[in-house]
């Protein structure tokens, strides 16, 4: 009876052996679905490095690849370089506006009382619910009232805040302990100090994530650039890219060319700001 109950003794070598071998059958799936999705990036540098081609094959011969593409697109289009320029001074000033902002409201929605608190904080909320397409007319015609057509201020001001920056600033102001004000307040910090001092710092992948998204949410507008600009030299990427595509049909390794001219501003920052993506993103799951 007492073999019976004897418990066997567990084979550290099996265990280590069983986890290693789910790290690499973990491993060589996260490879597999990086392929996956790297694979349109490949396939686009692929085209472009060609040469003028109607049939592109997927793997290009190494002996022919042809880097002057490049150089080609922005000389036929030389107006690439200024769309871009417009695309990032856009979407920098949106997102610098949109952090401050959301800063602002969502430490007010944290630390302060005030009357009619929550009603004001579910209808941020409800702004979420409301589609642009719903708010564009309106916008469209105060554009035009003010005469900010062709102009960086028509482009960034009607999206100075962001219903989804306040939300997500507020869910991780009210993360930090209370303990941390409470000090803060008996050496003397004020609301303003207490803000950029103590909670910006330590929201910082909180911040990443939202200037992240609304960065590249910016930049990738169609519709709100194709209303309000008129001249060629107030477009952004996601329009000049749409003319320059219709004007290039059968030319492919230039509109590939030029599709990934375009797509470095967006990848510096998803790369640099990796870390602070993830943790921002993955804040809150653990205690």
């Amino acid at each position: 009876m007492s073999m019976l109950t004897q418990s066997t003794p567990h084979n550290p070598v099996q265990q280590t052996a069983s986890q290693q071998v789910k790290t690499a059958f973990t491993y060589i799936g996260l490879v597999l679905v990086s392929l996956v999705l790297l694979f349109p990036l490949f396939f686009a540098l692929s085209i472009a490095l060609q040469g003028q081609t109607i049939a592109p094959r997927l793997i290009p011969d190494l002996g022919s690849l042809d880097f002057s593409v490049f150089g080609t697109v922005l000389v036929q289009q030389p107006d690439l370089v200024r769309w871009i320029i417009n695309s990032f001074v856009v979407s920098s000033l949106v997102t610098i506006g949109v952090l401050f902002t959301s800063a602002l409201a969502a430490y007010a929605f944290s630390y302060l009382e005030f009357w009619g608190k929550q009603v004001f904080f579910v209808i941020i909320l409800g702004t979420l619910m409301i589609p642009f397409e719903a708010t564009i007319i309106p916008n469209f015609l105060l554009i035009l009232h003010l005469n900010w057509n062709d102009s960086y201020q028509g482009l960034v001001v009607p999206f100075l805040a962001s219903g989804f920056g306040i939300f997500l600033l507020r869910q991780y102001f009210l993360s930090i302990p209370r303990e941390l004000q409470e000090a803060a307040k008996l050496d003397g910090c004020g609301h303003l100090r207490y803000l950029w001092s103590f909670i910006l710092p330590l929201a910082r992948p909180a911040l990443a994530t939202v200037a992240l998204y609304t960065f590249l949410s910016t930049w990738n507008q169609f519709y709100w650039p194709l209303l309000v600009t008129d001249s060629s030299q107030w477009r952004t990427t996601q329009i000049g890219i749409t003319i320059f595509h219709s004007n290039e049909v059968q030319i492919l390794n230039t509109q590939m060319a030029a599709t990934l001219i375009i797509l470095i501003p967006t990848l510096l920052p998803l790369i640099f700001g990796q870390r602070q993506l993830i943790r921002g993103l993955t804040a809150g799951i653990l205690k």
